[in-house]
């Protein structure tokens, strides 16, 4: 017969060692939790945000041109007679560029004022018919039927002279056509025939820079197309003395990109130019932003991995940071323009911005503008 079930605790052996257990147990229940350890105090660098010029868009090298550059040519075909003007030489209105053999012009300018001629001629004598005719059918001499005939043959030798008389004029301005002259005061930039060639009509024979205008042409990216704000401030200085500049405004962009370099040409009119701004001259073009101040920050001060841009903005009073939202205006790898979110006088971590946490302590050990 088996013993009762508390019975084996009477046991002195069983006794000592269940007493040992639950000793034991309560030790182990009675064992304070270990605190978590608080964050390390990371050295970090910062930057005060304050308020500067809004930076530099881009600068490219360009030349000076003219505004207008037309290709000078003739209104009609022939063989080039004189071109007195040579590349570079400066012109005057009505002075003359070149000229064609007008021999055969001449020759239908003389047939033209033969017929005109012979037109007024055939009209006097037919308005002399016209008039005895009127007066003798006044008397009741000759009948309404020749009147009418000698008032027809008036009106058709007229339509005689005026059709003459536009040849004429067509003629005349055939011979016109003949001389080539400058229509403003300018400078010879190119030519395109010499004396003894043929020319047809339209063909460019002297290339004229007009006075009055200079703009500094630029061959810009597209991607600065794209992205360049509206208001723009250009500043155009001499490359062999950037001491020498003037401001500029666009005045016009190419629609499209060049085939090989897939630039776009721009064309900035100056404002007053020096006289150091020669046609063909180096200049540099500096593009940037105008108006107010902005908050610019190291592109390093961001937060990487947020989907809303942050900055660790540092409290001085207890040199603990805080993550805040910011809006961004345009950012490069190496700067970032704030627009919204930081006021000057803030201070950002600017390294080591990843490996921090909210609330957690931090040293400064630089700053950085």
């Amino acid at each position: 017969m088996s013993p009762p079930p508390h019975a084996a605790f009477r046991r002195p052996g069983v006794r000592s060692a269940a007493l040992a257990s639950l000793l034991a147990l309560a030790a182990a229940g009675c064992k304070p939790v270990e605190e978590a350890k608080p964050a390390p105090i990371r050295p970090v660098r910062t930057a005060t945000v304050a308020l500067q010029e809004r930076p530099v868009i881009a600068s490219f090298t360009g030349r000076i041109e003219a505004q207008d550059q037309p290709a000078i040519s003739f209104r009609i075909g022939g063989r080039i007679a004189e071109r007195p003007v040579a590349m570079g030489a400066r012109v005057q209105t009505n002075d003359l560029l070149a000229s064609l053999d007008p021999e055969n012009e001449l020759n239908a300018l003389r047939t033209s004022e033969a017929d005109a001629a012979a037109a007024q001629s055939a009209f006097r004598q037919a308005d002399g018919h016209f008039q005895r005719q009127s007066t003798l059918h006044a008397r009741g001499v000759t009948s309404a039927a020749d009147l009418d005939d000698a008032r027809q043959a008036r009106k058709a030798a007229q339509a005689r002279v005026e059709a003459a008389q536009a040849q004429l004029r067509n003629a005349e301005h055939l011979v016109s056509f003949t001389t080539l002259k400058a229509d403003a005061p300018g400078v010879v930039t190119a030519v395109g025939a010499e004396p003894g060639e043929v020319v047809a009509a339209g063909r460019m024979v002297v290339r004229l820079a007009r006075e009055g205008g200079l703009d500094a042409v630029f061959d810009v990216p597209a991607e600065l197309i794209r992205s360049y704000p509206q208001n723009l401030s250009v500043t155009i200085a001499l490359a062999l003395d950037p001491s020498v500049r003037v401001a500029g405004l666009v005045r016009e962009v190419s629609p499209q990109a060049d085939p090989v370099t897939r630039t776009f040409r721009v064309r900035i009119g100056l404002d007053k130019p020096p006289a150091a701004f020669r046609l063909g001259a180096t200049v540099t073009g500096t593009v940037a932003n105008s108006g107010k101040a902005v908050i610019s920050i190291p592109a390093s001060a961001l937060i990487s991995g947020e989907q809303t841009p942050k900055v660790w903005v540092v409290d001085p009073a207890s040199q603990t940071i805080a993550a805040r939202p910011v809006e961004i205006e345009r950012a490069d790898a190496a700067r970032a323009v704030i627009s919204a979110g930081l006021a000057p006088g803030d201070i950002v971590v600017t390294a080591g911005a990843s490996l921090l946490k909210a609330g957690q302590k931090v040293r400064v050990t630089g700053t950085e503008f």
